[in-house]
């Protein structure tokens, strides 16, 4: 016989079994309490409970005897009694609560979303994030609707009130992760949705980790009963909370679908903008438009794809929501600092060889930039807007850069007010984010007349100046070919004394403007008191040789305008070595 000791201090609330009974191992025998928490006084082995020393409701210190019990061998199968092999009904709820929010418990809007070929939320999460690394914030949140819905409805038709937030790994790095869910309410804007976003925005704030955003949402929602502390909804911090992020971390929008009012302000907020072919993004919805009186128009009328891509919008198109995912990844990328790569670029052999021989022909810049970056690491941005120029993130030796170009198969590479903008917003980004640049230049100058003016030219074309002068990156300059006027310079950041090395390949061309135009202007009296045409060409022919030879690239360099000229294969070596 032994003696069963009290496991703590407290009181005896009730004896389990009589005296005399049999019990078998870990069965309780008698419930104690202490401060409120109840312990159960189990059996060590199966046995018989002799007699009890302690009667109920008796007050008895940890260790104090409770009952002789009487051994009567080891039982060592467990029962039901054994507490061990039965889930607390707590965590069964929690199970419960859990199963709500995944995909498996959600059958109708899971086939509802890929029978538009669309992916789930869940499932554009787990291709975002780095495997098992997402811990997720708010998950058993529903919309604000239990004054007028049953509650239970809510878990299943409202889970996460239409909005999944956490932190995850990304590329290796941690950053935030907020994915709209349109199968909950159109993953419009409810209180707790705010509350969800305004938390993972908060932890980006105080933690300074990335945010990479899927804004598909049809904007803000009435209906949300349960709170009485609003008025119209107007006091939410979620976009002051976004923007305010600006240049404090990189942020990247990703979007398929309808996106419209306060989503929509949140895509266009973001630093770098993805969007799929099946994407339509506005500033209102239709029910807006309708209601402010500006007429009935479909979802797919507002915003689509095309329109917001030339206009700026979008920075890059993505087929669908698997690509767009990538590229969200990929983007990211450029400015994790310990995200790198092989640094492993092409053979510069031939590079220049992708400039015509004829200096009045046109070439593809792209071929160019692809063949002097490291392999697959190009990214442009806005492609179709301000196409005199192109704006990429890139990689070259494993080190991520901001890149800008001149295009001149659009407006032969003069610098429009559309492309100034782009230029501008461009710097800016990499400026924030410590990114060094590289310009090719290869530019007549700006954009100039009277449909240039109209478009704000002196206001727009200012701003890319200032963006430069601004800027505290380093940054190296390449002259492909023509390099005239205040376009040269805005592309060099303002003067062509801003890069930390300015090297021209031999055809580059230097000029305070045209050379066709200078010799126009310059030599108009000498060209005009020539009377016959043939003759008049003739001079003008003349002279703009002359010119040329005046503009070459080794004259600029000989007049320290530019600090080298070398030899086309020499343009990677060159950066690297300027730059790192």
């Amino acid at each position: 016989m032994e003696i069963l000791s009290s496991p703590v201090a407290g009181v005896v609330v009730r004896h389990l079994v009589a005296e005399g009974d049999s019990v078998t191992t870990g069965q309780e025998l008698a419930i104690l309490e202490s401060m409120k928490i109840q312990t159960p006084l189990t059996a060590p082995a199966s046995g018989v409970v002799q007699r009890w020393l302690a009667i109920a409701g008796a007050t008895v210190q940890k260790g104090y005897g409770l009952c002789e019990f009487v051994l009567q061998g080891e039982n060592v199968s467990t029962t039901a009694a054994d507490g061990k092999n039965i889930d607390h009904p707590a965590l069964l709820e929690l199970r419960e609560r859990v199963a709500l929010t995944q995909d498996a418990s959600r059958t109708a809007a899971v086939s509802k979303r890929h029978a538009k070929g669309y992916r789930t939320a869940r499932e554009n999460l787990a291709a975002l994030c780095d495997a098992d690394s997402f811990v997720e914030y708010g998950q058993f949140a529903v919309a604000a609707q239990r004054q007028h819905r049953d509650l239970d409805e809510l878990k299943r038709n409202t889970s996460g009130d239409g909005i999944v937030t956490g932190t995850a790994h990304l590329n290796g790095e941690r950053a935030v992760v907020i994915v709209n869910d349109y199968s909950v309410l159109a993953a419009t804007q409810g209180y707790f949705h705010h509350k969800k976003l305004d938390r993972a925005l908060s932890l980006a704030q105080q933690q300074t980790l990335p945010v990479v955003m899927y804004t598909e949402g049809g904007g803000g929602r009435p209906g949300d009963t349960d709170v009485l502390t609003q008025f119209a909804g107007l006091n939410v911090p979620s976009f002051a909370q976004w923007a305010g992020l600006r240049g404090v971390v990189p942020r990247v929008a990703v979007n398929n679908g309808y996106c419209f009012a306060g989503n929509a302000a949140l895509f266009g907020a973001a630093d770098i903008r993805i969007a799929t072919k099946t994407s339509w993004i506005g500033m209102a919805g239709p029910a807006m438009i309708e209601g402010g009186g500006l007429g009935s128009f479909l979802p797919t009328q507002i915003g689509p794809v095309e329109s917001q891509t030339r206009n700026g919008v979008i920075d890059v198109v993505a087929e669908n929501e698997a690509e767009a995912t990538v590229l969200a990844r990929k983007a990211l990328s450029y400015f994790q600092r310990g995200v790198t790569d092989d640094g492993e670029g092409p053979d510069q052999e031939g590079i220049g060889e992708h400039l015509p021989v004829d200096r009045r022909f046109a070439y593809n810049v792209r071929q160019i930039i692809e063949q002097l970056c490291d392999s697959d690491s190009v990214l442009e941005l806005k492609p179709n807007y301000g196409a005199a120029t192109l704006t990429a993130l890139v990689r070259i030796a494993g080190r991520p850069l901001g890149l800008i170009a001149s295009n001149c198969k659009h407006l032969g590479g003069a610098i429009d007010s559309e492309a100034a903008d782009k230029l501008a917003d461009f710097i800016e980004l990499c400026d924030q984010f410590n990114l060094p640049l590289v310009s090719l230049v290869d530019t007549p100058g700006f954009m100039v007349g009277p449909d240039s003016e109209n478009e704000g030219a002196v206001r727009r074309m200012s701003r890319l100046f200032a963006a430069g002068a601004k800027a505290r990156v380093p940054w190296a300059a390449i002259f492909l070919r023509r390099a005239y006027g205040l376009g040269a310079m805005a592309l060099t950041g303002g003067s062509f004394a801003r890069p930390v090395y300015a090297a021209a390949w031999p055809t580059g061309e230097f000029g305070a403007m045209g050379l066709e135009g200078a010799v126009k202007l310059g030599f108009r009296k000498q060209l005009e008191a020539v009377a016959d045409p043939a003759e008049r060409q003739a001079l003008f022919d003349r002279l703009l040789a002359e010119s040329y030879d005046k503009g070459k690239a080794i004259e600029a360099a000989s007049y320290l305008e530019i600090d080298a000229v070398i030899e086309p294969e020499q343009t990677r070596d060159a950066i690297i070595a300027a730059l790192f």
